[in-house]
This record gives C-alpha cells, sequence and structure tokens, in this order.
C-alpha cells in the first residue's frame, strides 16, 4: 500500500482527477505511512517483542556502529533533502503537488550522495537490523520482509527518478552505488 500510493501511475491520475486537492496528497500519504506502521508496532509487541533495544553479547559494538552509520546516514541525506518539500508542507504553500522524495530543479550528487544514491534507505536496513539481539523467528520474519520491502522501495524510487531526470539519473546511476558503496570503495582503493 504504501509503495503504490506513491507509484507515478497513481500519483498521476490524482494529480489528473484531483488538481484541486493534489497538493495535499504528498502529506496525505506521509500520514498513511506514519498510520500504518502502527499495526507493525502491534505485531511487533504480540511477538514478545516490546523491547526494541535488548543488547546483550559480544555484538553489542557491532550493533552500535550500525546505529551510529544510520544516524549519520540520516543526518547527512537530510543536508540535501528539503525537509519541507518531504513532509509535503512546500506543496501546500506552493499549490504544486509534487510526490518525488526531495525533488527540486536538480537531484544531489554531493556530500552522501556521492558516495551512495540512498542515504536513508541504507540508514534504515542498517537500524532494523540493529535494534534486537534475539529475535523471536517472527519478528526476524517481519525484519527480513521490512529489508526486503525497503529494497524493492529503493528500486521504485529509482524508476521514479529516471522518468523525472532522464539520462543524468543513469550517468549518476552509473557513477554511484544505489545502496552499499562498493564503487566508491572501488576508488578508493585504486
Amino acid at each position: 500500500m504504501h509503495s503504490a500510493l506513491i507509484d507515478r501511475s497513481v500519483t498521476t491520475a490524482v494529480e489528473r482527477r484531483l488538481p484541486n486537492v493534489y497538493r495535499y496528497y504528498r502529506l496525505f500519504y506521509n500520514g498513511v505511512s506514519l498510520l500504518s506502521l502502527f499495526p507493525l508496532l502491534f505485531f511487533t509487541r504480540m511477538a514478545g517483542g516490546d523491547v526494541v533495544f535488548s543488547w546483550t553479547g559480544w555484538l553489542v559494538p557491532v550493533r552500535i556502529l550500525l546505529v551510529l552509520i544510520a544516524l549519520m546516514l540520516f543526518r547527512a541525506g537530510s543536508k540535501r533533502y528539503d525537509i519541507h518539500y518531504f513532509l509535503g508542507i512546500k506543496q501546500i504553500q506552493s499549490g504544486v503537488g509534487s510526490t518525488l522524495l526531495g525533488a527540486s530543479e536538480e537531484f544531489s550528487h554531493e556530500g552522501v550522495f556521492g558516495i551512495i544514491r540512498h542515504p536513508w534507505y541504507l540508514g534504515s536496513l542498517l537500524f532494523i537490523w540493529s535494534i534486537r539481539s534475539s529475535y523471536p523467528s517472527a519478528v526476524f520474519l517481519a525484519t527480513c520482509i521490512l529489508s526486503v520491502y525497503l529494497v524493492v522501495g529503493t528500486l521504485l524510487e529509482e524508476r521514479k527518478i529516471i522518468a523525472e531526470y532522464g539520462e543524468r539519473y543513469r550517468e549518476y546511476q552509473r557513477r554511484v552505488s544505489m545502496l552499499f558503496p562498493w564503487k566508491w570503495l572501488l576508488q578508493k582503493i585504486r
């Protein structure tokens, strides 16, 4: 549902059929996204996952490192994203309802975006894999499903950005890795 609501065909249909309310679409989308977390929290609680950060054992330093890297990625990404645009505030003020993440005149390729294209998605992946030291099987399955969802969401985001920017974004894809900084690491090694 989350991905379907932001799919270009859905947003285009809403824009065409409801042009006067389309500028509120991003705010609506963010609200639905936030509300959709409640069933996940309920499911996690029912599966015995009432403590999110339950760190014990020899992997604690690794988990702390993953959370720190995730927080750094969120912060670095937020420097380049227009947060008012991301939340839907700018669309309401301007009357323009584009729903692309941080869409502006130009996509960023500086800072963390010169290393990976999607720092928030990678930060989310690192964060969810760091939060529990012992997973009940249902919570582990939910973590795996959420990981797959984040990767699929990244791929869907890529499609939307290619539709918006075309060959300029394809060139950026050739230079910069999507999630894990393989291309950047190989360049540094050389």
